[in-house]
C-alpha cells in the first residue's frame, strides 16, 4: 500500500484566515496513517480502546503543563475540577490491571504553554501497552511500524540502535553518567543559553536537542536507550550489577526518525509505592517553580497496589511522524487547523 497525492484545495482560498492549515494531502495521508495504525494493531490482536479525556488527577511531571477545566453539574457527580490528558497512560495502565491485556489508544492530548513550529497545544498520540515484554523489545516493534508509515511516502530508513552513554560519548564526546557539569557544558561552548538553575539533567537535555540530535541522518531511525537512573519518569530503574561498575540506568528508550523524536518507551514501573514517591518528589519540584502542584492519580495507584502486569509501555506522536514523512518543519502542515486558526 503507497499512498497516492491527489487533488489540492479548490482555487481562492489559500492564504485566507479560515482556510486550513495543512494541504488536502497532507490530511489525506494522515487518513492513511490512522488506517494503518489500525490495521498494525489489529493483525497483532492489540485492542484499540478509548478513555477518558477529563481526569479528576492531573500529570505531575515538573516539565509538562496541563490544561483544566471546571464541571459545573451537581456536586455528586465528582470532583468538579478536571484536568485534560496528557496521555492516556494512567487509564490504560489501569485497564492492564484489571486484566484487559495488550491494548492502544490513538486520540487527541493537551499540553499547555506548548505551542510553536514543532508544537501544538493539542495533537495526537498513539500510545500502546504489550504484557510481559521489556523496553527493547518494545523498541523493535515501535520500528516496525514506523518503517510500514514509511513506506506509504515510498521510504526505508536504516535502523541504528545505541545506549545513551554510547550515544553521548560518540557525539559530544563526554560520559553522560562520569562528567563533571563543568565537562558536560563544555561542549554548549558559544550556544545562547542562561545556564541559572540548570540541573544536571537539564544540561544533559541541551547536550541532545544542541549538539548530538541535529546530527541524526534524515533516513535513519535511532533508538537510544537505557538512560540515566534521574530520568526514569515511569520506568524500571535496572541496578549495576555488583563489581562492574556501572551506573544504574532506567529501562526507557526514544525513538527518533532523522532529528524528529517521535516516541518515548518504558520498562513500566508496577511498584505502587515507589510510584508514588515519584509523584511527590515531581511535586516538591513544581512547588519550588512555583507552578501548580495537580493532585496524585489515586485511581493509578491503587490499580498498581491491585497488580500492574509486568509491560512495556510506549507514547508516539502522530504529527512527529507525518511531519517526518513529509520533510517539514512546521506542525501546522499537517494539522487541518493548528492553534492560531482553531
Amino acid at each position: 500500500m503507497r499512498f497516492q497525492p491527489g487533488p489540492g484545495w479548490r482555487d481562492g482560498i489559500e492564504g485566507a484566515p479560515w482556510a486550513p492549515s495543512a494541504a488536502r494531502d497532507a490530511l489525506r495521508l494522515r487518513a492513511w496513517l490512522n488506517r494503518l495504525v489500525r490495521e498494525f494493531f489489529h493483525a497483532r490482536e492489540v485492542l484499540e480502546v478509548e478513555t477518558p479525556i477529563l481526569s479528576a488527577a492531573g500529570n505531575t511531571e515538573p516539565n509538562i503543563d496541563g490544561f483544566r477545566a471546571r464541571f459545573s453539574g451537581h456536586v455528586g457527580a465528582g470532583t468538579p475540577l478536571r484536568w485534560l490528558r496528557t496521555s492516556p497512560e494512567y487509564p490504560l495502565k489501569r485497564l492492564l490491571a484489571a486484566g484487559l491485556g495488550d491494548c492502544y489508544e490513538l486520540g487527541r492530548v493537551f499540553r499547555n504553554g506548548e505551542a510553536g513550529g514543532r508544537h501544538n497545544p493539542e495533537f495526537t498520540m498513539l500510545e500502546w501497552y504489550r504484557t510481559g515484554w521489556d523496553h527493547l523489545r518494545l523498541a523493535d516493534e515501535v520500528v516496525e511500524l514506523v518503517q510500514q508509515a514509511l513506506a506509504l511516502v515510498g521510504r526505508r530508513a536504516e535502523v541504528l540502535s545505541t545506549t545513551y552513554r554510547e550515544l553521548f560519548l560518540q557525539g559530544a564526546g563526554v560520559d553522560p553518567f562520569a562528567a563533571t557539569d563543568v565537562q558536560l557544558q563544555a561542549p554548549l561552548r558559544g550556544v545562547a543559553i542562561d545556564g541559572q538553575g540548570l540541573s544536571r539533567d537539564d544540561w544533559l537535555d541541551l547536550l541532545m536537542t544542541h549538539r548530538i540530535q541535529p546530527d541524526f541522518p534524515a533516513d535513519r531511525i535511532t533508538v537510544v536507550h537505557d538512560w540515566p537512573a534521574s530520568q526514569c519518569a515511569l520506568a524500571k530503574i535496572r541496578q549495576p550489577v555488583a563489581g562492574f561498575g556501572e551506573p544504574a540506568v532506567a529501562e526507557r528508550f526514544e525513538l527518533y526518525l532523522g532529528r524528529f523524536e517521535l516516541a518515548n518507551g518504558y520498562h513500566e514501573l508496577v511498584d505502587a509505592a515507589e510510584q508514588r514517591t515519584r509523584f511527590q518528589r515531581d511535586n516538591r519540584v513544581r512547588a519550588g517553580r512555583g507552578a501548580v502542584q495537580p493532585p496524585l492519580d489515586e485511581h493509578l495507584l491503587a490499580a498498581l497496589d491491585a497488580g500492574l502486569p509486568g509491560c512495556a509501555g510506549v507514547a508516539l506522536g502522530i504529527e512527529r511522524l507525518l511531519m517526518a514523512m513529509l520533510g517539514t518543519e512546521r506542525i501546522a502542515e499537517v494539522l487541518a487547523f493548528d492553534f492560531a486558526r482553531a
